[in-house]
């Protein structure tokens, strides 16, 4: 499979090339070549295959043509061991749970499969990982490559616009992890790491690579869940159970009008890649019928939505931090997809925004009403999935990371104690390490060239 630029001006890249560059020279986001539809039989027998299982056909579809299938297939089973449940919140109503991970969060699938594909084409000069972060990303990211041979990442975060919790998960790990704290925002963070990828100065220095959803091996193995999501989906057909009972994936059952009703998937957005996954699986067949991108303030994809106009502007802090992005990479890729027609990403796609007041908002009411504790960011997907959802559908909505992650937020929203996991304090428990960064490039550069 040969990869080509969103910018149509480099040359097409192999695989390889396209994981170890992450961004092509050009400074387009690769794009695979083809899209391969699954076979009509993957989908009959999906729901009786297990998570990996299922993410293994989904991966041989995109890197088949250029990983042995046992090299292929160790990569997938060791990067997903751990589940992605589907649970009833309410009628008709689903979250996808992607908080199960090391560190509770959706990206940790991307970037453990990541930092094994990385290293399974790396074997010998050293790679360094440039990524910038806007909460979970990083934390992700670091532990996904915590102790990797041969690999060293450098997280840039904006400084005291990430939750402590999350900060503490890639400030604290050491070894081949550094955190540099910028003083600025994300899109800065964003702009370093673009920017350090195109001087010749630091390529010529070292060898430079992302782990953000601009590499292709971050953002499509994303959408092995939105697969698992359906297969699940697919398994609780035809029984009929109390939403109350529903307490694990082995017990989920809908309804016969759940049953027959179209599924609808709504992705809470900031940089784009996890939605971009999925419209991935769309053309590849995955039975999902339309998707919502929630925003919150920063809402550069809604008012591209509405007007057809892509206007990126500076993000604006929101409780939903990792979602605060005002110029999303992966719109180039979604452009792309859709043979840069508004129609038609908008026949596929629609759009929701929320304030601060109506994502608490909706936090509380949720607990109330349904006893489902919400993050920020599943908050987004779950209200405008219910406001969203039409007559003959049936939806899900990504609970992107655990609440115990903006412990503080939650439980000043909610006066109700969230409990944190085991596997998250542990990282508590670490001391700080940073390095302060400006958000001027020469000042980031000047730091690169001494390692």
């Amino acid at each position: 499979m040969k990869y080509y630029s969103t910018n149509g001006k480099a040359p097409l890249a192999t695989l390889e090339k396209a994981v170890v560059k992450g961004l092509a020279e050009d400074k387009g986001l690769y794009m695979p070549e083809r899209i391969k539809p699954l076979p009509r039989e993957f989908f009959d027998e999906m729901s009786q295959l297990s998570f990996q299982e299922v993410a293994y056909r989904v991966a041989d579809c995109f890197f088949g043509e250029d990983i042995p299938a046992e090299d292929l297939k160790r990569i997938v089973y060791d990067t997903l061991s751990f589940d992605c449940p589907i649970v009833q919140v309410e009628e008709n109503i689903y979250s996808l749970e992607l908080f199960h991970g090391p560190t509770l969060a959706f990206k940790d699938v991307g970037a453990r499969f990541m930092a094994r594909l990385l290293q399974y084409f790396n074997k010998e000069e050293q790679v360094n990982v440039l990524v910038a972060t806007s909460g979970d990303t990083g934390s992700a990211v670091a532990n996904g490559f915590l102790g990797v041979d041969g690999i060293h990442v450098y997280v840039l975060y904006p400084k005291g616009k990430v939750s402590p919790i999350q900060e503490c998960q890639f400030t604290t790990l050491g070894q081949n992890i550094t955190a540099i704290e910028v003083d600025g925002v994300f899109d800065d963070c964003q702009a370093l790491v673009k920017s350090a990828f195109m001087d010749a100065d630091l390529n010529a220095h070292m060898k430079l690579t992302s782990a953000n959803s601009i590499n292709v091996a971050r953002f499509l193995p994303q959408s092995f869940y939105y697969f698992w999501a359906v297969a699940q989906l697919e398994r609780a057909k035809g029984k009929s159970q109390k939403a109350k009972d529903v307490v694990s994936p082995s017990s989920l059952a809908l309804s016969r009008k759940e049953a027959e009703a179209s599924v609808v998937c709504c992705v809470p957005s900031g940089n784009f890649g996890n939605i971009c996954s999925a419209l991935f699986g769309k053309r590849m067949g995955l039975p999902i019928s339309r998707f919502i991108a929630a925003n919150n303030r920063n809402d550069v994809f809604y008012e591209y939505l509405q007007t057809g106009e892509y206007r990126p502007r500076p993000s604006v802090q929101t409780l939903a931090n990792a979602m605060d992005v005002g110029d999303p990479s992966n719109f180039a890729r979604i452009y792309d997809l859709y043979g840069k027609s508004h129609d038609a990403i908008t026949k596929d796609i629609s759009g929701a925004t929320y304030t601060d007041e109506q994502i608490a908002d909706t936090i509380r009411q949720c607990l109330a009403d349904t006893g489902y504790q919400l993050d920020p960011h599943g908050a987004c997907g779950y209200r405008a999935l219910k406001e969203g959802l039409r007559p003959g559908e049936i939806g899900f909505f990504l609970e992107t990371a655990h609440p115990a992650k903006f412990k503080d937020t939650v439980e000043k929203i909610t006066g109700c104690p969230v409990e944190i996991p085991a596997r998250l304090a542990a990282f508590m428990q670490g001391q700080k390490q940073s390095v302060s960064m400006s958000r001027d490039f020469s000042d980031f550069k000047s730091y690169l060239l001494t390692q």
